[in-house]
């Protein structure tokens, strides 16, 4: 019990749960992970003791009717004797009311005891429950996030998590209560007649039939409302991130119609599942209503032909009554079991996911001196078998800066994405420092690379702390280092708060170029020894262009840089540049020397100034 307290008392500690989502195959072939049967059995001991704690605090439902029979049957007995109501009548009359009081007060210590308990494991579980997907999600690779929408996900994390904590919260304040209760009122019904027992406990059957008759139709109903809802969150989803190209064409109209559809089917997929919830809760009530009449006129027959006295018809009455009520109760349940499983089975899909990051076993990771190394690498995404990346082999030493260019799909950022440990070869060797980059702690690995994408990622904080997002230890002199290389003292006294500035939701308040530079700063201020520049100036005007472009300038001094180029102009100083098509490497060479050289660096460059001229005349048309 001193071990059970302390744990109680240990209110901020998570547990893991990860274990508890391993699949198991049943004797039909089919695999399951039956989460929740594992965590009823982590918790057991805590279960057993909480119900401990509900027998005391139901004392009352069970003591009053008993007592109650026992004095309407000493009233009835006294008053039919020619004595009269004796001292003794009194005196016994007196026990039954303090026992009836002293039952009934405890009743308020022993619920707080019982909430308290239960609140202490309900909240670590859920808890626990949130940790581990939140782990398994991090985990997860990005060729699984580019197979499942993120509405998908968000519809798992918040409802199914929610329902699964529904599930466990009817399991321990309903469905052991009402356990217990039945139990209880048997063996009390039992103790008096044996008779009257049985047919309480014909009551059992017919709700559990009726759960039969009802449980597939409500499985499914919950199912179906499931999928819907998990569609209208990806629908959402691709909603708010059309918005601004949704205005731009005139088209709120449509999207909103769009959205209205999408409301219409979940409504009635939610209807469906009311209609069977109702269904059954109604036809409940009616079998219970009946078998309780039934109870009655069955108590009033053994009263009348002398088997019960009338104290026990009360005794009895109120048994059934209980019986009946905890039937009714455990069988009403059956939706929100119905609704927990589903989201338990939800749940287990994504905790099932294997394309996942495994560090365990793997080399930690210091440093790196930032050598890399592609050996007839192969890359095609799952499910099919078209090369992104086709035999590609490639030797980078350390401090090294290439540029990587080619058209749409070319195989640039696949290319990228595996250094960053993002994608696995399918075939062939990426080294990094001569091992293998399989062979690395992949979380460990990337404290020593730092990315800028194109679309600059920022978070709703100040500028400071979007530059050192994730560090614990860092100095105001690094902070300073890091704006001078990313060329942020150039916007910085136009701010209203210089560092402290807060940028807004998604970085609005910057523009794009400012964005893109706080970005540079970020991935500098970690000093890596590998640092990618994913096409960081693509989507920039020429104002902006030019202030990133000494930004990265300054920043790929003394380190290993891969820069993946849409304008060929800003690859002039890159040491090689490697020319991709159909996934191979076309050409390699200096800018120098693949103009030189009129093969397909030279074409790109051809077309990608005819288009620069475009975008300017253009430009100045609009002005």
């Amino acid at each position: 019990m001193e071990g059970m307290n302390k744990e109680i008392a240990s209110k901020n500690f998570i547990p893991d749960y990860d274990h508890l989502f391993s699949e198991e195959t049943g004797r039909n072939g089919k695999t399951k992970s039956n989460f929740f049967l594992k965590i009823v059995k982590l918790n057991f001991w805590k279960i057993v003791y909480s119900s401990f704690i509900y027998l005391l605090q139901s004392a009352p439902v069970f003591v009053t009717p008993v007592l109650t029979a026992s004095i309407i049957d000493l009233a009835t007995v006294a008053l039919s004797s020619p004595n009269g109501v004796d001292q003794a009548v009194w005196d016994q009359l007196l026990i039954y009311v303090v026992i009836l009081a002293v039952v009934i007060v405890q009743n308020v210590p022993t619920t707080m005891w019982r909430t308290h308990v239960i609140s202490i494991m309900r909240r670590r579980v859920k808890a626990g429950e949130k940790s581990v997907v939140i782990k398994k999600l991090q985990s997860l690779s990005l060729t699984y996030y580019k197979d499942l929408e993120s509405g998908k996900i968000q519809s798992k994390f918040l409802r199914d998590l929610e329902k699964f904590d529904d599930m466990f919260y009817v399991f321990l304040y309903s469905i052991i209560p009402n356990v217990i209760g039945i139990v209880v009122a048997t063996i009390i019904s039992a103790y008096k007649n044996p008779i009257v027992a049985i047919f309480f406990l014909f009551v059992i059957p017919v709700n559990v039939g009726l759960s039969f008759a009802f449980r597939k139709k409500i499985r499914k109903r919950n199912q179906d409302y499931r999928l819907k809802l998990e569609s209208m969150s990806i629908r959402f989803s691709t909603m708010m991130e059309m918005i601004a190209v949704t205005k731009a064409h005139g088209l709120e109209q449509t999207e909103i119609s769009s959205m209205d559809h999408t409301i219409r089917v979940l409504e009635n997929s939610g209807m469906e599942m009311d209609k069977a919830d109702a269904a059954f809760g109604a036809s409940a009530w009616v079998v219970n209503a009946i078998l309780s009449a039934g109870c009655l006129v069955f108590c009033i027959v053994l009263a009348l032909n002398g088997y019960i006295t009338i104290g026990e018809v009360v005794l009895y009455q109120s048994m059934f009554t209980s019986i009946s009520s905890y039937v009714t109760a455990l069988v009403n349940q059956l939706p929100t079991i119905a609704a927990g499983q589903e989201a338990a089975s939800s749940l287990s899909e994504l905790m099932s996911a294997r394309e996942v990051e495994i560090s365990i076993g793997k080399t930690k990771v210091d440093s790196i001196e930032g050598n890399v190394k592609f050996d007839h690498v192969d890359y095609h995404y799952p499910n099919t078998e078209k090369l992104v990346v086709n035999d590609v082999s490639l030797d980078v030493k350390s401090g090294e800066c290439i540029a990587i260019v080619g058209s749409s799909g070319s195989g640039k950022t696949t290319l990228v994405n595996m250094i960053i440990g993002f994608l696995k070869p399918t075939s062939g060797t990426l080294y990094i420092d001569g091992k293998s980059i399989e062979d690395y702690n992949l979380s460990e690995y990337r404290h020593n690379i730092s990315v800028v994408p194109q679309n600059a990622v920022l978070f709703s904080g100040t500028i400071k702390e979007n530059i050192t997002y994730g560090l614990d230890k860092y100095s105001e002199e690094d902070v300073q280092r890091v704006v001078e290389l990313a060329n942020i003292g150039e916007f910085l006294d136009q701010l209203p708060n210089g560092l402290e500035t807060i940028v807004g939701e998604r970085g609005d308040k910057l523009s794009g170029g400012q964005r893109q530079r706080v970005t540079i700063a970020r991935a500098l201020i970690r000093n890596p020894k590998i640092l990618i520049l994913d096409e960081a100036t693509s989507a920039l005007d020429n104002v902006s262009e030019y202030h990133v472009q000494q930004a990265i300038a300054k920043s790929i001094k003394g380190r290993t840089t891969f820069i993946v180029a849409h304008r060929l102009s800003t690859i002039r100083d890159a040491d090689r540049i490697i020319v991709m098509e159909d996934g191979r490497i076309a050409e390699v060479g200096t800018y120098e020397e693949l103009m030189k050289k009129r093969g397909k660096f030279y074409e790109l460059k051809k077309l990608n100034d005819i288009n620069s001229k475009k975008a300017e005349r253009g430009l100045e048309g609009n002005l």
